[in-house]
């Protein structure tokens, strides 16, 4: 696909997210983060809350914009293409995750057979890729199967079993009770989860991935509204109208079901659906109408190779943190002797582990730029 021939608004959107999600994942230390870059507790949102939704809500534009080319056709070679990807991004956690066990073992003196041990018995199977990659190929299916006219319906009617589960089983709070605990501890074990608090819970669970399965829908169908539409400003219009909705219903739904990105609640859906129709909206007001372009080429250039740039930028923090050595009798990783070293010392504690982020941003920048005007998109 030529440059030309992209949605440029969707890809600065795109790149924003990744950029954010590079920079929030990345602080020089974790003890020292400005409140913003930091996740909510338990209820509510930061800044730092909206990068990943974000980007699954412009995942489902893409999606929608992908298959219109096939006229949403559910056929063998889109059920392999939906299976294929899906699959593909699961394994790729996963091989990030064996790498990251494998540094951490052998850097800390453990030997091959450590490693081993550690993946066979303490990887987690979940995370953002895996997530990723269930829901893009449960949410393909739904839109090839029920059509893009049925996507709210679709959508709504997830939101609302999920609602109804967590309800019944009173889990608004973080305990072992907690059913979407509950679920990935008796399908997967506590040795291969996410713990948070102290307890065997995974933000990124199987049960949340059914109000992500719809998160990924409304995208789809903001999509639905961008590409049927042919006037700029309509597209804007519709799209400011569609996020406003879905906003103001997620705050009044906050009543009953607080804004969770741990439970991934269907308030939490909404209203970071809302906020991204709102931007994009916004993004292609300033960039198609306006044509001020010129000030969105950094993000353009993550928002072409998305996942490539957050693989790439994952394996370079866990290399970076995992070589060790000695400087002045005190123990260093590459990555703790940036920040304690270089970045602390000018900056201070909160400002140099912002600075660092910052730093892995811009070297992941230096690697995307190029992919960009050559025009070279990898995907994954």
């Amino acid at each position: 696909m030529s440059s030309s021939s992209r949605l440029v608004a969707l890809d600065v959107l795109r790149g924003i997210t990744i950029a954010g999600m590079i920079m929030v994942n990345n602080p020089g230390s974790w003890g020292h983060i400005y409140a913003p870059l930091r996740h909510a507790e338990w209820n509510g949102c930061t800044p730092t809350d909206l990068v990943f939704p974000f980007f699954v809500f412009v995942m489902g534009v893409a999606m929608y914009i992908s298959w219109s080319k096939t006229d949403f056709r559910l056929t063998w070679r889109a059920s392999g293409k939906l299976l294929y990807r899906g699959l593909a991004l699961v394994l790729i956690g996963w091989a990030v995750s064996c790498y990251g066990i494998m540094l951490r073992t052998l850097s800390t003196g453990g030997s091959w057979a450590d490693v081993g041990d550690k993946i066979v018995h303490g990887m987690r199977f979940l995370g953002v890729f895996p997530r990723l990659g269930i829901v893009s190929c449960l949410a393909g299916f739904c839109l090839l199967i029920f059509k893009p006219k049925r996507l709210p319906w679709v959508a709504a009617a997830l939101l609302i079993i999920y609602c109804i589960i967590i309800a019944v089983t009173d889990s608004f709070y973080l305990n072992t009770d907690n059913i979407v605990a509950r679920v990935d501890v008796a399908v997967l074990g506590e040795n291969y989860m996410y713990h948070k608090g102290g307890i065997a819970f995974d933000p990124e669970g199987l049960l949340s991935t059914i109000p992500c399965i719809a998160h990924c829908l409304l995208g789809a169908f903001a999509g639905k509204l961008i590409m049927t539409t042919g006037d700029k400003w309509k597209k804007v219009n519709q799209l400011f109208i569609f996020g406003t909705v879905i906003l103001l219903t997620g705050f009044l739904l906050d009543y009953a079901f607080p804004i969770n990105k741990s439970l991934w609640s269907a308030s939490f859906v909404l209203v970071t659906c809302g906020l991204a129709s709102l931007l994009l909206a916004l993004l292609i007001w300033i960039i198609d109408i306006c044509g001020k372009r010129r000030w969105s080429v950094f993000f353009e250039s993550f928002g072409a190779n998305p996942l490539f740039i957050y693989v790439v930028s994952t394996l370079t923090a866990i290399t970076l943190s995992n070589i060790r050595f000695s400087f002045h009798g005190e123990a260093y990783s590459a990555w703790s002797f940036w920040y304690k070293v270089c970045m602390q010392p000018l900056l201070g504690d909160n400002g140099g582990s912002l600075a660092c982020a910052l730093s892995l941003v811009a070297l992941m920048w230096i690697i995307a730029c190029p992919l960009y005007k050559k025009k070279i998109y990898i995907k994954l």
